[in-house]
């Protein structure tokens, strides 16, 4: 009996135990989640990912990075010094076109300027000279100021100012975001281990690049445009007509008679090209005189 109730006890006494350590396990075996390391690198082992799709998760990540970007550099718009573009357009009269274009010359070796073009010409009432100059920003009000002394009038004054600091700091950053993208297939690029999977990165990095170089292009053509202004222009002055009151009586007639001259001249050479068809008019009409002349002779004939 003692051997029985013995016996009961310790098989009491193991089920509890076994009940015991059953959640300890049982939480053992839940709590075995793999890391984010682990399973970032159970996602690189795995080359045959498609590249299509990391590289729309990876254009897309790239895009809100750029996002985030722009907003950073709007949010400290105040610490970056704005872009302005300035453009100058002038037009006016001078009492000596040389001493004019020697002190403009002499202005642009004084603010380090650059003569892009230089032209002359005249027309009916004038003698003028064109030229268009890219002034330094920074001196493009002295430059307008220095070759204004001493002009009267201006026919035409017109000064600009556009500021492009957004379009600026809009390029600026997708340029940087194309370029964190062009590293991240570099990346890829690296890890790939089949040749469709490197096909398709290069590819996708050709476009890439195409599109750093254009940004990059806008960039340098923006930055040329503000760090140099634009300033065109024209002075001019006026001479007495040269046709009509200059012109002798005598010298009009003889004019006449020269103008007569080549017209008749320009008629016969115009008859001496139609000769053939003068001669085919002639036989035409001495043929049908001859035929009306018979006529009339057998009309005239007494009967």
């Amino acid at each position: 009996m003692k051997s029985l109730i013995s016996s009961f006890l310790v098989l009491l006494f193991l089920f509890g135990c076994k009940q015991e350590v059953a959640p300890e396990t049982e939480s053992t075996e839940t709590m075995r989640i793999p890391s984010p390391e682990a399973a970032a690198e159970e996602g690189d082992s795995d080359t045959s990912a498609s590249v299509a799709e990391y590289a729309n998760y990876d254009k897309a990540e790239t895009e809100t990075a750029a996002s985030t970007k722009k907003s950073e550099e709007k949010d400290e718009h105040v610490n970056i010094e704005p872009k302005i573009i300035k453009n100058g357009n002038l037009r006016f009269e001078t009492s000596d076109l040389d001493a004019t274009y020697t002190k403009i010359k002499a202005a642009v070796g004084k603010y380090k300027a650059i003569v892009q073009i230089d032209s002359e010409g005249s027309d009916s009432q004038s003698l003028y000279k064109n030229m268009t100059i890219r002034v330094p920003n920074d001196q493009f009000d002295a430059f307008i100021a220095d070759i204004s002394k001493g002009v009267s009038y201006f026919d035409n004054k017109e000064i600009s100012s556009d500021d492009v600091t957004e379009e600026y700091i809009d390029i600026d950053a997708r340029l940087k975001a194309k370029k964190i993208l062009e590293a991240r297939y570099f990346e890829l690029l690296k890890k790939a281990t089949k040749v469709s999977e490197m096909i398709e990165i290069e590819k996708q990095l050709s476009v890439i690049r195409e599109e750093i170089e254009a940004k990059e292009g806008q960039l340098r053509y923006m930055k040329n445009r503000i760090a140099m202004s634009t300033i065109t222009i024209q002075f001019y002055k006026t001479v007495a007509a040269k046709n009509g009151i200059t012109v002798s009586y005598g010298s009009k007639i003889w004019n006449a008679i020269k103008s007569g001259f080549n017209g008749i001249s320009s008629f016969f050479i115009g008859l001496i090209e139609l000769w053939p068809f003068i001669v085919i008019l002639v036989a035409v009409i001495y043929l049908i005189r001859k035929r009306f002349k018979k006529k009339r002779n057998k009309n005239e004939v007494p009967s």
